[in-house]
């Protein structure tokens, strides 16, 4: 097969998106890696490189962008044209174009080879998701715990939505710590937030113990404040989502879930299913 290789223009992007679709159909992973704002952000910022069949099909591809003494690289090889170099050429051009600049390679769908041709070139996993789906033909009723009331973010104090968050996360390494004004903001700037679905949980006293937002038909984030834990609250949160999804028409819902996050083990109990991972593969620091 010859292989002619050149760079990306914004023409190349619904061939992108092919491609992208073929890597999730055989990987898993992310599903709006096949969005055209992500695919541009990854793949046609900075420097690029794509392969081409003999046909002018793109086979593989790859972005590469260095800012601040760092650099970024996603790429994509199909599925039917793995084992032939593709990938390690991209990796190559990549590591040339970073430099001495920290690499990184930013992955939305990973699969075991790709995380072996990254390991050869001196990348570490420093961060993995896995990517979950739930069917919504059938969803699990978790009846909530005693002594609990759920109010809708929508009719919520945004003060008791943060103060859940705050408490159900900030004692995990590395919690980013935001002031309230910063979270949400950032929630308020999303479109697909469901305030109507999303819940804040409070106990007897009207004191936040936990939370669940949803994003679209997303499960975005879900806690409880440590007092809470053990009890179904969590389950309970993310069983309501379920249901509030599925009595809209949904036909599945998803997460994700760092991998050493043992909650993981609850969405499998709950109905989820693992569709993939995404991870971040890192350059020693220098």
């Amino acid at each position: 097969m010859t292989i002619t290789w050149g760079p990306l223009t914004e023409s190349d992007l619904p061939a992108l998106r092919d491609l992208a679709r073929a890597c999730l159909d055989a990987d898993g992973g992310l599903p709006i890696l096949t969005s055209d704002g992500l695919l541009r952000a990854r793949l046609l910022a900075g420097e690029t490189l794509a392969a081409r069949d003999e046909t002018g099909a793109l086979v593989a591809a790859a972005g590469a962008a260095v800012r601040d003494g760092a650099a970024t690289t996603s790429g994509l090889v199909h599925p039917a044209h793995r084992g032939q170099g593709l990938g390690r050429r991209l990796m190559e051009w990549a590591a040339a174009a970073a430099g001495p600049a920290f690499l990184t390679a930013a992955t939305e769908t990973c699969e075991p080879t790709a995380e072996r041709l990254y390991a050869r070139f001196g990348l570490a996993e420093g961060f993995a998701e896995l990517v979950m789906r739930h069917p919504l033909g059938e969803v699990p009723v978790v009846p909530a715990p005693d002594g609990v009331e759920l109010v809708a973010v929508a009719d919520a104090s945004h003060r008791d939505l943060f103060a859940a968050y705050v408490g159900s996360f900030s004692d995990r390494p590395g919690f980013p710590d935001p002031t309230e004004d910063e979270w949400l903001e950032e929630l308020a700037e999303d479109d697909d937030w469901r305030r109507d679905l999303s819940l804040v949980a409070l106990d007897a006293d009207g004191q936040p113990v936990g939370f669940v937002n949803v994003l679209d038909t997303w499960v975005d984030q879900v806690g409880a404040v440590p007092a809470w834990r053990g009890r179904g609250l969590g389950a309970h949160l993310v069983s309501r989502s379920l249901q509030a999804l599925a009595a809209e028409g949904a036909t599945e819902a998803w997460l994700t879930v760092n991998v050493d996050n043992p909650a993981a083990d609850l969405y499998t109990r709950l109905g989820f299913e693992t569709f993939g991972k995404r991870a971040r593969f890192s350059s020693p620091a220098r």
